[in-house]
């Protein structure tokens, strides 16, 4: 089994201390979020690998050397501002992050998520390619890998598309995004590539790949036989099958572009509760 650590909410940035106790007693309980009476038992002995996806990595950093199972991370950075990350900390901890990170479980094993890129007269193609380039640089030698994905059309981007801004794709964008992406990959010796997207920029330069594919989950664990993820649709997606823990509507971010987090209010009374 490989653990989602998470894709409901940012447990690494807000919940650590929970999800630490939650290992040291060997297990967590997971109430399905389409089925509020279905809750299902997790016994981290049954876990073969962990997967932490987060804006902050700060909090879970003290407690690593206490996990003793593959750690893969993924840490999304971007170059958005409060207008739409209101709550991210200042990207330079975030960045110091990493680089802790990285070199406790090695780089191979931390991933920068420059996503989801979208354009807006802000935050226009030019914007994003010198954001990425100034992230690579400030990161070199401490990851391998870089995913990029594009905004999608969430219940939460609608309700905030004013604020975002954002208008349709044309092929110059993703032209420019694509070579100068390709440049900076060559320039730092990493990986750049698209997951579950349509349009894998491939014909200019961009890798395509699975943000946790088959191979990478037999290199981490040594085992083989992981099914595929048909929670996120058939098609484009070819990562791994993997277990979500968390809640929805928890998060402390707010930002607008989020899939999981569409009720600001009831987060914070969520919030509040923990």
């Amino acid at each position: 089994m490989i653990l989602n650590v998470s894709g409901r909410t940012d447990i690494v940035a807000f919940y650590s201390e929970w999800f630490i106790n939650r290992y040291r007693e060997g297990f967590v309980d997971v109430r399905n979020p389409f089925n509020n009476k279905l809750v299902s038992r997790i016994n981290f002995d049954d876990v073969d690998m962990i997967v932490f996806c987060t804006k902050n990595p700060l909090p879970i950093i003290p407690y690593l050397k206490e996990i003793d199972k593959p750690i893969l991370f993924q840490v999304t950075l971007t170059g958005y501002d409060k207008d739409i990350e209101p709550n991210v900390i200042d990207k330079t901890k975030i960045i110091e992050g990493i680089k802790e990170v990285s070199n406790i479980i090695g780089k191979d094993n931390v991933n920068v998520r420059y996503d989801p890129i979208f354009i807006s007269d802000k935050y226009n193609r030019d914007y994003h390619v010198k954001a990425l380039k100034k992230l690579c640089n400030l990161l070199d030698g401490y990851i391998s890998k870089v995913i990029i994905s594009f905004i999608d059309d969430y219940k939460n981007v609608r309700k905030n598309h004013k604020d975002i801004g954002f208008r349709d794709f044309v092929e110059d964008d993703y032209r420019t995004i694509g070579t100068e992406f390709s440049k900076i990959a060559k320039e730092k010796n990493i990986v750049i590539h698209t997951c579950f997207e349509k349009r894998t920029l491939e014909e200019y330069g961009l890798k395509r790949d699975d943000c946790v594919s088959h191979t990478l989950a037999f290199k981490m664990t040594g085992k083989t036989g992981f099914k595929t993820w048909k929670a996120r649709g058939e098609g484009n997606c070819k990562c791994v099958e993997m277990v979500d823990i968390g809640v929805y509507n928890i998060c402390k971010h707010f930002c607008r572009y989020c899939y999981a987090n569409f009720d600001e209010k009831k987060s914070n009374r969520e919030y509040e509760k923990t």
